[in-house]
């Protein structure tokens, strides 16, 4: 049945279409469009288009509802965005483009003229990618391990593993350098380097520990994903490591393909609030007493996207249990997403109620920051000693601000 265009004369709010047409340059091949408007409402009516780029069609971001939705959220000032995908590996996209313009216009509100048609190029630094495993997990979904060469500055390339979720399907859950193995021999996981942005950032809050630390410092990391940041305080930092973990799938992941060792840290399957709750009312000190504690967790809803953490670990009595583990020279650092300015200002002036100090660290990616709060008022000495560390770690140091 032959498709009416006249239902694309305007947008309908969260509205998804997709169809098949013949390649304009290959008649016997077959492209698929996806016509997607946008649910925020807007009052402007702009609408782009976009090739998908050449093997990413069944990539999470171009195939699923949840991937379309995050694209959209990405571009707020579009209103109505047009997939292309399934071009050829010998396709011209410049040419594609031109041929498709007629297509484009078509499915674009009345109101919009040739020239407020654009196509968009979608960009990032992955350069070849291989998957390794999909899997599923009790609570956070669907997961995806792959192993991308990605593109880094000056034409450098690099090679990591990495962990993504399909309910946010362009977020690297976590990722870790490795080094691909000859044919036959495995990839060489890179476990005493940091490269998910903002693990150096809270690496680099240990500098505000209020006293020196001796023996092992204990750390507890409620969130483990692929275990990056565990390995890491265990191997160069050498501390003592115990991570929370809800989704059993997801620890499975870090120990099988993330190089997280059982000698690394002894991690709990179970809710993060819970076992902070449980272990603030231990009465055995040397079980509950930590030197830092460390949160990464995320929460995602169809609307907003990505947040952290979640806004139920901000609550007071969580933030009192968080406080009830610490030594009293400790710190709690937790990685922060802020959905909105008013959620962050909220956010802050909660740690402020249970804390002595505040102090953040902004990662620099227009996404992350770090926030650092202190049982107990400092010195103005540095803490735990980080001189031996990489410079990214080092950098950030000299980006801690009080708040």
């Amino acid at each position: 049945m032959a498709l009416d265009v006249r239902i694309f004369e305007t947008i309908s709010p969260s509205r998804f279409i997709s169809f098949t047409i013949p390649n304009p340059n290959s008649p016997s091949h077959l492209l698929r469009v996806a016509v997607l408007d946008s649910p925020i409402h807007s009052s402007t009516r702009i609408a782009a288009a976009m090739l998908v780029p050449k093997h990413r069609e069944t990539d999470w971001i171009f195939s699923t509802e949840s991937g379309h939705l995050q694209l959209l959220l990405n571009l707020p000032e579009i209103s109505r965005l047009i997939l292309i995908g399934g071009a050829s590996d010998t396709e011209d996209n410049e040419r594609l483009e031109q041929r498709l313009k007629p297509l484009v216009i078509a499915l674009s509100p009345k109101t919009l003229t040739k020239e407020e048609v654009p196509f968009l190029i979608y960009e990032d630094d992955v350069v070849s990618r291989v998957e390794i495993e999909r899997s599923v997990g009790p609570y956070v979904g669907e997961m995806l391990i792959e192993d991308v060469e990605i593109e880094m500055d000056l034409g450098v390339r690099e090679f990591r593993r990495r962990l993504r979720f399909k309910r946010m399907p362009n977020l690297v859950q976590s990722e870790i350098k490795i080094v691909p193995g000859r044919s036959g021999e495995e990839v060489k996981l890179q476990l005493r380097e940091l490269v998910h942005p903002y693990l150096a950032p809270m690496v680099a809050s240990l500098s505000l520990i209020g006293y020196e630390l001796r023996g092992k410092p204990k750390a507890l990391c409620i969130g483990v994903g692929g275990g990056g940041l565990l390995s890491f305080l265990k191997l160069e930092l050498g501390f003592e490591v115990t991570g929370v973990e809800i989704d059993p799938e997801v620890l499975r992941i870090a120990r099988g393909y993330f190089g997280l060792e059982e000698g690394f840290a002894s991690v709990h399957v179970g809710d993060g609030v819970e076992f902070l709750k449980r272990l603030s009312c231990s009465d055995d000190d040397d079980e509950r007493k930590f030197d830092v504690l460390m949160v990464d967790l995320d929460s995602s809803d169809p609307i907003h996207g990505v947040s952290a953490p979640p806004v139920e670990f901000v609550a007071r009595d969580v933030l009192l249990a968080a406080r009830g583990v610490l030594v009293s020279g400790g710190v709690f650092v937790i990685n922060v997403i802020p959905p909105s300015k008013r959620f962050y200002e909220e956010l802050k002036y909660v740690f402020r109620e249970v804390f002595a100090e505040l102090y953040e660290i902004d990662v620099g990616n227009g996404e992350n920051f770090v926030l650092i709060a202190t049982v107990s008022v400092r010195d103005g000495k540095r803490g735990f000693t980080l001189e031996n560390l990489a410079p990214v770690v080092l950098k950030y140091i000299d980006a801690i601000q009080r708040i």
